[in-house]
C-alpha cells in the first residue's frame, strides 16, 4: 500500500477513482478520454495476443521506445501511426 500526501491508496484505479470526486480533475480527464481510451484499446490488443513493443516496433519499421512513447501518453501521435500501429497488432480502428 502506498501513502499520497497522507491518504492511502491500493491501486492505480483507487487513486483515479477518489481523483474523479474533484471537479477540474474530472474535467481534464473528461477532455483526454478519447485518447485514454485509444492507447488503452491498442494496448488490450497488444497484450492479449502475447505481443511485445518490440515486436510491435519491428512491424512498423519503428523504434520500441516509440511503442513505449505512445502507450505512456507521453507521445501526441498522429493518425497515420496510429493506423501503422492498430495494422501492427492485428486490430482495426473505428471510431464511433
Amino acid at each position: 500500500m502506498t501513502k499520497y500526501k497522507n491518504k492511502q491508496y491500493r491501486t492505480l484505479d483507487d487513486f483515479h477513482n477518489k481523483r474523479m470526486k474533484d471537479r477540474v480533475y474530472r474535467r481534464a480527464y473528461d477532455e483526454l478520454e478519447f485518447e485514454f481510451s485509444l492507447v488503452r484499446a491498442i494496448i488490450d490488443a497488444r497484450l492479449s495476443k502475447g505481443i511485445t513493443q518490440k515486436e510491435i516496433a519491428k512491424r512498423m519499421g519503428t523504434k520500441q521506445s516509440s511503442i513505449a512513447r505512445f502507450e505512456s501518453g507521453k507521445y501526441n501521435p498522429t493518425l497515420a501511426f496510429v493506423q501503422k500501429l492498430a495494422n501492427a497488432v492485428g486490430t482495426k480502428i473505428k471510431v464511433v
